[in-house]
């Protein structure tokens, strides 16, 4: 998952983007409100975190630019403002959440998780789908009650496809979701991701959850995910 991070107390911003890194995200930072603007239209943004008190103009203004312009980005608000009026200013300039400042590393996962799985329509940490099972808690994916051992990106790339269950998604849109604009992008290894995904997921290739869809990219479609 790409998260945005628009934050220009420059210590915080550094803290969060670490552990959100460390978290499996890939973490793009703004500064400013005009930068902001710019990663949350013209890159793949899954989520945008956005300070209220910002430079050039306020996190306000760009959620409020952004829902003009139509977009639906989830959008966590972080303020250091303690009255309520500015938080439902926030909220119904189109923001899903808001978070007050000082906060708990552990809570802004807590919301950053929920507003994902929201998206997808999962109400539950756990996503479930037949006798797949992913714990978006604790990063990990089980079998029928057993537990398999994915690599980050193995994970990455499943939690991706069941946070989007029935979706198409494409090679290219998988690579600028995982991966972080800097790095080497061989869409290539993607396959190879399926491939094992596909070997751990379904040993006894009797469930086929992951579709190939040529030309076009894959689906994870698994009878009907259960979202309780």
């Amino acid at each position: 998952m790409r998260l945005l991070l628009v934050e220009d107390e420059q210590e915080l911003a550094s803290q969060l983007c670490k552990r959100l890194q460390d978290e499996g995200f890939v973490v793009d930072h703004a500064a400013d409100g005009p930068s902001g603007l710019h990663f949350a239209t013209d890159y793949p943004i899954d989520l945008a975190i956005v300070d209220l008190g910002l430079p050039g103009f306020s996190g306000l203004e760009l959620i409020q630019r952004l829902r003009a312009d139509g977009s639906r980005l989830p959008v966590l608000i972080l303020t250091a403002r303690q009255a309520w009026q500015d938080r439902v200013a926030g909220l119904e300039a189109g923001a899903d959440d808001y978070l007050g400042k000082p906060f708990r590393m552990e809570e802004l996962l807590a919301r950053v998780n929920a507003l994902l799985r929201r998206v997808g329509g999962w109400a539950h940490p756990v996503l479930e789908a037949g006798p797949i099972a992913l714990d978006t808690r604790s990063q990990t994916v089980s079998l029928a009650g057993k537990a398999l051992d994915l690599t980050a990106y193995e994970y990455r790339l499943l939690a991706y496809l069941m946070h989007r269950p029935d979706e198409v998604v494409s090679k290219l849109e998988l690579t600028e979701h995982l991966y972080p604009d800097d790095a080497d992008r061989d869409s290539n290894v993607i396959e190879v991701f399926i491939r094992r995904l596909r070997q751990k997921l379904d040993p006894d290739n009797s469930l086929h959850p992951i579709e190939t869809l040529r030309g076009r990219g894959y689906s994870f479609r698994l009878g009907t995910p259960h979202r309780s």
